[in-house]
């Protein structure tokens, strides 16, 4: 499972131009699930998130996370985590897990993360979907439970 963790100031998703789901200060988080992933893997970056000290403290210094400052979660699927484009020219998603057992882990992903209390919004699994962010940093961090990166 991959994942790509914003810090932000304020984000929203907006699912077929419907209303926007709008969060205030936390983070953004992108979730691809790979084929090989399992209820593991939705555990391990569900503890990341959570707990990833990439909020500053009064000297600056990462050392507060989401969990500690109580801030919001907007999370969204994206299978194009898994785009291996080493060839060629258009990304293969053959790393990517079926869309069935995508939508099962994320669900449990999900689940783990409203474990913690936080405000969670989120998009719908295999919608289009507008996503703004305004990073906060900006602070990006990647996350792959496989560690291969």
């Amino acid at each position: 499972m991959r994942a790509v963790v914003q810090r932000v100031s304020r984000g929203w998703v907006q699912v077929e131009e419907q209303e926007m789901r709008p969060i205030e200060a936390g983070l953004v988080v992108l979730i691809g699930v790979g084929k090989d992933d399992d209820d593991s893997d939705a555990r391990y970056i569900s503890d990341k998130i959570l707990n990833l000290r990439i909020f500053p403290d009064q000297e600056g210094k990462f050392n507060y996370s989401i969990t500690d400052l109580g801030g919001e979660l907007l999370v969204v699927s994206q299978f194009t985590l898994y785009g291996d484009c080493r060839k060629g020219r258009r990304p293969s998603f053959s790393d990517a897990a079926a869309p069935e057992d995508a939508l099962s882990l994320f669900e449990k992903l999900l689940d783990f993360l409203r474990e913690s209390g936080l405000r969670l919004v989120t998009g719908e699994f295999q919608t289009m979907m507008k996503v703004g962010i305004v990073n906060d940093g900006p602070v990006t961090i990647l996350l792959d439970s496989k560690k291969e990166f």
